[in-house]
């Protein structure tokens, strides 16, 4: 095996970068996640799981109104909305959790944005029987108390994060401290393809549910690939999902989409692949928003999800590759985006989900109705209602 890809490097992105402290317990992740990987009996237990607690296979549903509005190629759907907790987070964290007590760990940490995969982490600690803390920042509690809430009532301890701007960015460096601190007994759950080595491997291995089911169903109803995937990116996990089982075919093509939150102007957006350049946080080598010193930047979108100023390291060198195409959508889209599901197809998306929605809306309108669009609703958004109440109220 080249001597890159063992250290966990995709080009020039990837690595890890971390404390002396953590080498040892990345090690032994890296050692279990590679035996488990080949283990009939933790495969069987994972795929038990997803079925039974997780609620896989997901449905890939024909929107078939809003084919009709953008008289363009017909719209799928992936419901991964319609997993238990609400969101595609469910897959990643129920691994890890299987990982954690392979490897003897009691105690989980996580970090959550947009509190989806706080709310998984959450669900799955309580069913294993495992104490879980789960740090957040301040603004994002106020923006997601539905999913305080359901952490709280899961038994989770919810830390409030004041740092920062008190998004997804200091929440992580929070649960990033706990871990070096307690390493002997806990085991920290990433909810993103972001983190050192052997992070970003292990979570798009358990995303990758989304796209093998994908790539079954469509062809399934279809008899053929679609001719477009669309995904949203903050960290890149429910897009590396999707993608991964594409990858290999050229004439699929794969488009991420990042916020641009009020503009691409600095400070205004969370574009990291569009806006961001080469440098190191949280642990790996991405693209990065930050300024000339390397300080990172502002970042404002009206998704909390997507509220990170970093990308995965795999996401960077699909783009560097152009593998995948990355575009940006502004909130105001995104927002309409988010009523047009509601109204037409009588589905509540994610904001999150709701800017590779209307990317797809612009996208759709140049294609072909024999075409066909895939847009992965990675989650459902019960949880964005007051935030979009109040981004309504501010704009008008």
């Amino acid at each position: 095996m080249p001597e890159a890809k063992r250290r966990g490097y995709y080009g020039e992105f990837g690595g890890r970068f971390v404390p002396e402290t953590l080498v040892a317990a990345l090690d032994e992740l890296e050692s279990c996640f590679l035996r488990v990987r080949g283990d009939v009996a933790f495969r069987r237990e994972l795929a038990k799981l997803l079925r039974d607690f997780g609620g896989r296979p997901t449905p890939l549903y024909l929107a078939e109104n809003l084919t009709r509005r953008w008289k363009g190629a017909r719209i799928y759907l992936k419901r991964e909305d319609l997993n238990h907790t609400g969101a595609h987070k469910i897959n990643n964290t129920i691994g890890q959790v299987l990982l954690a007590r392979r490897l003897g760990k009691t105690r989980i940490v996580a970090e959550t944005g947009a509190g989806q995969h706080g709310t998984a982490t959450a669900a799955v600690c309580a069913m294993m029987g495992l104490r879980c803390v789960v740090y957040m920042g301040s603004h994002d509690i106020h923006r997601q108390q539905p999913n305080v809430l359901r952490m709280r009532y899961l038994g989770a301890e919810v830390r409030e994060v004041n740092a920062g701007l008190a998004t997804l960015k200091e929440a992580t460096s929070e649960a990033i401290r706990d871990w070096v601190t307690n390493v002997a007994t806990t085991h920290y759950i990433i909810g993103s393809t972001v983190g050192p080595h052997p992070y970003p491997a292990i979570v798009r291995e358990f995303q990758s549910v989304i796209g093998r089911e994908t790539r079954s169903q469509i062809r399934r109803v279809a008899r053929r690939l679609p001719d477009y995937v669309i995904a949203c990116i903050g960290g890149g996990s429910n897009a590396l999902g999707i993608f991964s089982s594409f990858l290999g075919d050229q004439t699929v093509k794969l488009i991420g989409v990042e916020s641009a939150g009020k503009g691409l102007r600095p400070g205004q957006h969370a574009a990291a692949l569009a806006k961001g350049t080469p440098g190191i946080l949280h642990g790996t080598r991405s693209y990065v928003l930050q300024d000339s010193d390397g300080q990172i930047s502002l970042t404002t979108t009206i998704s909390a999800g997507l509220d990170y100023p970093g990308v995965g390291p795999q996401h960077a060198h699909f783009k560097k590759t152009g593998r995948v195409a990355y575009r940006t959508v502004p909130d105001r889209d995104a927002v309409a985006a988010f009523h047009e599901l509601c109204a037409n197809e009588g589905i509540i998306p994610a904001l999150e989900s709701s800017f590779a929605l209307a990317y797809a809306r612009r996208l759709a309108r140049r294609t072909k109705p024999k075409q066909i669009i895939v847009v992965n609703l990675s989650g459902r958004g019960d949880k964005d209602m007051q935030s979009v109440l109040e981004y309504e109220r501010q704009t008008r």
